[in-house]
């Protein structure tokens, strides 16, 4: 995981590099990104169901030879439509292959009792990848230039990922699985019909779109700022080691808010503890437009910290709240598929901020945009547990 998501918001410091050497429009690189998210989640239905066909452990060992792939042809890229071609296409099918998705299968199936401190620990690994990844590739790309930070990548990934979980990792069968103990106060209320749903009957009910639209307008803030982060510190005169340094810090936090975010929702209400996470992302945003108004050298860091901990919070937990209304042998399809709400939101995240700058020559407006997501975001996870409630 800190190397397949390492890629992902190792962009950030790329979109940078690749700004400088060519000049192209931040629209255009962000575009590449969309692209990128699009095809991540166009794949993610595909891939929660062939993990629930052949299980998780196949898929991820061939996304690592399909993401080392990808990234050696992102090394090559001269001209934008390459860029879309070889990081939005093939190096976006390896993440998705390595990636989330089946991570998540492979977990949910093993842990039940303590499902959110597993996917907080399994999804910590994303943090532990931007920590060090990110200021990893910015020091490759200031020695040797970015084509070698891609090289890079691409040689651990062919050396790790494949041959690790090929020998290392081991899968449960797909089961339909207990409820969590009735004593956790953020247990479902009763395990009902969609104990062994499919995923034609999950997408008729409310509970599968309240889901998909938190997970698009979260990923829609979230990757607004994953993505222009960099380029916003420079723009205010920091240096792209010291922009990457703040990537690490969001990292960092992440860790914590990741593993800790998941341990609190086996304790609270998992919903709780989403709308606190989304308290810490959206004081973040606030830090950042602070910094547009009067930059501080602390206040990078204070965004780092907020941003970090509230993200990687609301991103671990949403697996684990669709695991509980849907837990069972279709678990995979059916998370797969409100990943694409995240795709859609990571999408027009990244490529409207880059537009709007291009326009306004500024990302307050985009933003406060990404802010305004991510407030509608946290009223729609409030009432659906509200509507859990009341109907049990």
């Amino acid at each position: 995981m800190s190397l397949v998501y390492g890629t992902w918001y190792a962009y950030t410091v790329f979109l940078v590099a690749l700004l400088r050497d060519f000049g192209w429009s931040r629209s255009t690189l962000a575009g590449a990104f969309s692209v990128f998210t699009l095809v991540h989640g166009a794949m993610n239905p595909l891939l929660g169901g062939l993990c629930d066909r052949l299980g998780p452990r196949r898929i991820i060992a061939a996304g690592g030879l399909l993401l080392a792939l990808g990234l050696w042809a992102d090394s090559l890229v001269n001209t934008p439509w390459q860029l879309y071609l070889a990081f939005g296409g093939l190096t976006a099918a390896g993440v998705a292959t390595a990636g989330w998705t089946p991570a998540v299968v492979l977990v949910q199936r093993q842990f039940t009792e303590r499902l959110g401190l597993a996917l907080g620990i399994a999804g910590a690994g994303i943090g532990l990848g931007i920590f060090l990844v990110v200021p990893l590739c910015q020091a490759l790309i200031d020695s040797f230039g970015w084509r070698v930070a891609f090289r890079v990548l691409s040689g651990l990934a062919a050396v790790w990922i494949l041959p690790a979980t090929w020998l290392l990792v081991r899968e449960a069968p797909a089961a339909v699985l207990p409820e969590p103990p009735a004593e956790l106060p953020g247990a479902p209320a009763a395990p009902g019909p969609a104990a062994d749903m499919s995923l034609a009957a999950a997408m008729v009910t409310r509970p599968f779109w309240v889901m998909a639209s938190a997970t698009f307008l979260g990923n829609l803030c979230s990757q607004t700022l994953h993505v222009h982060q960099a380029a916003f510190l420079v723009d205010h005169g920091a240096t792209p080691m010291v922009a990457a340094s703040v990537v690490s810090v969001v990292g960092a936090s992440s860790i914590i808010g990741k593993t800790g975010g998941g341990w609190l929702s086996d304790l609270f209400p998992r919903e709780v503890v989403y709308v606190l996470g989304m308290a810490f992302m959206l004081a973040g945003v606030g830090v950042l437009l602070g910094m547009a108004a009067s930059p501080t050298p602390w206040l990078p860091y204070a965004y780092a910290v907020l941003f970090g901990a509230g993200y990687s919070v609301t991103a671990s937990l949403v697996p684990a709240m669709v695991s509980d209304r849907f837990r069972g042998r279709h678990f995979g399809s059916i998370f797969g598929v409100t990943q694409i709400g995240g795709a859609a939101g990571s999408a027009l995240g990244a490529w409207q901020a880059g537009h709007l700058f291009d326009v306004t020559g500024s990302y307050v407006l985009a933003f406060t945009l990404g802010a305004a997501a991510a407030l509608a975001a946290t009223t729609a996870v409030w009432a659906g547990r509200l509507s859990r409630r009341r109907h049990p």
